[in-house]
């Protein structure tokens, strides 16, 4: 099995003693050691924000782009290359928020990417504003009177859109959160994993210890391919939160996959820049 300390970049991190960023990069390695996977055969896509910044802590190849729009090029890139294990890593504002555009179509096209979201329901990275999934009438330092939107369930709305693979799991419980990984990776299609992550600084009331009052693992005899069971499953929060796989779908054909014209193997023919003139000015 790969060793799971060959993906460890050695650099130090700006993120806060306690952030569950912590754990959710150690389960991350060893969930790609698990798999018997390398550094060279994944390929990690992020956009902006603490989780964002994982390929810089992590060893693997590594695209660091705009924020919310890490899943544009990490459809690109699998297009093109078949051979390597896509992720897209980001936060709940990042994916949720100004990435929600993408999310949604993602869904629709179904490609062989394994998304996991670090969901702390806040923006870490500008210091504690909300996020599309904080609370409702909870205080930040930046909306003291408390947040006057209602939270969006991004478990229900992957259901709803009829994503492939959607599972949520807890830095707080790793071996799960490992295995949980691993399915997703392994998922031939989008699999989506929301993956609780307490933000010790900025986020004082979604703890570790809140989340483990109330998170419990589903049951072995749960259907996740029960549509309707899923629905019900996804509104479920506030006293029981539901971690699992919650629902999927493997009927659906990876988005690359209806492509008959494209090859099998990485798609290496090389072209200069002034080859694509043409092309250019096509569009121009």
């Amino acid at each position: 099995m790969v060793d799971k300390n060959i993906f460890d970049a050695d650099r130090e991190t700006a993120w806060c003693p306690g952030c569950g960023n912590f754990p959710l990069r150690k389960s991350l390695a060893e969930a790609l050691a698990g798999l018997d996977i390398t550094p060279d055969r994944v390929a990690m896509f992020t956009g902006i924000g603490q989780a964002a910044k994982m390929p810089h802590y992590i060893r693997v190849n590594g695209f660091n782009g705009l924020h919310g729009r890490a899943l544009p090029p990490a459809l690109g890139f699998r297009m093109v290359n078949p051979e390597l294990k896509v992720i897209v890593e980001s936060g709940d504002g990042d994916t949720y928020g100004e990435g929600g555009n993408h999310i949604l179509h993602n869904i629709r096209r179904n490609p062989d990417i394994a998304h996991f979201v670090h969901d702390n329901q806040i923006y870490g990275l500008t210091k504690g504003q909300a996020s599309p999934t904080t609370g409702e009438e909870i205080k930040t330092e930046v909306q003291p009177y408390g947040i006057t939107a209602a939270p969006f369930n991004p478990i229900k709305f992957a259901v709803a859109m009829g994503a492939s693979f959607v599972a949520r799991a807890f830095v707080g419980n790793q071996d799960h959160l490992i295995e949980m990984m691993q399915a997703a990776i392994e998922h031939e299609g989008y699999a989506l994993v929301d993956i609780l992550q307490p933000c010790v600084t900025f986020n004082k009331v979604n703890t570790y210890q809140w989340y483990k009052e109330r998170s419990y693992l589903l049951d072995d005899d749960y259907d996740p391919t029960d549509y309707k069971a899923a629905v019900e499953k996804a509104e479920e929060w506030g006293d029981d939160i539901p971690l699992g796989i919650i629902y999927r779908n493997d009927a659906r054909k990876p988005f690359r996959s209806k492509f008959d014209w494209l090859s099998d193997s990485f798609v290496k023919d090389y072209k200069e820049p002034a080859e694509y003139d043409d092309l250019m000015q096509e569009f121009a």
